[in-house]
C-alpha cells in the first residue's frame, strides 16, 4: 500500500511512518515546500517535533528568534514553544519531519486534500481550507498564531 499524500496549507506531505506503525511513539513525513511556502506561527502542546532539511533553505522561527538552516542542517523544536517554517529559497525545498508522540498525521488527513501520489502538485490553499484547517487546530492541541 502507498504512503498517503496530502496537500496542507500549499505544501505536499508524503507519510513515512505513522502512529499506526509505531504504537503512537512517533510520526515522521517529507515535507516538500514550494518558495515562500512553509507553516503559519503555531504551538503544539502534545508534540515535539525534529526538522531536517534534505533541500533547500528555510528559515525557522522558534519562540521569536529566526533560525536558517541549509540542507543538512536541523532543529529540534519543543512542545509549548511558538514556532514556524518558510522555504526562504528560489527553488522547492524537502524536510524530514519527525513528530512525537504521533497523532499530528490524523490532523493533516482532516484538514489536508489527499493527493494522486508523492510527485503531484500541492493545492494552494482556499480559504474553506483555512477555516477548516483553524476549527480542527484546538482537537490536536495545536494553537495557530497567525493564518496561513
Amino acid at each position: 500500500m502507498a504512503n498517503p499524500v496530502y496537500s496542507v496549507v500549499g505544501d505536499r506531505y508524503v507519510y513515512l511512518t505513522t502512529g499506526a506503525e509505531t504504537a503512537g511513539a512517533c510520526f515522521i513525513f517529507e515535507a516538500w515546500v514550494p518558495p515562500g511556502g512553509g507553516s503559519p506561527p503555531h504551538v503544539h502542546s502534545r508534540e515535539d517535533e525534529l526538522f531536517y532539511v534534505v533541500e533547500g533553505e528555510f528559515e525557522f522561527v522558534v519562540d521569536g528568534s529566526p533560525i536558517r538552516l541549509a540542507a543538512g542542517g536541523s532543529l529540534f523544536g519543543r512542545r509549548g514553544v511558538p514556532h514556524n517554517f518558510r522555504n526562504v529559497g528560489a527553488a522547492p525545498g524537502k524536510l524530514i519531519i519527525a513528530v512525537t508522540p504521533a497523532g499530528l498525521e490524523d490532523f493533516f488527513a482532516e484538514v489536508g486534500t489527499r493527493l494522486d501520489g508523492p510527485e503531484a502538485d500541492p493545492i494552494p490553499p482556499s480559504h474553506a481550507d483555512v477555516e477548516r484547517l483553524l476549527a480542527a487546530a484546538p482537537r490536536y492541541g495545536l494553537e495557530i498564531l497567525a493564518g496561513p
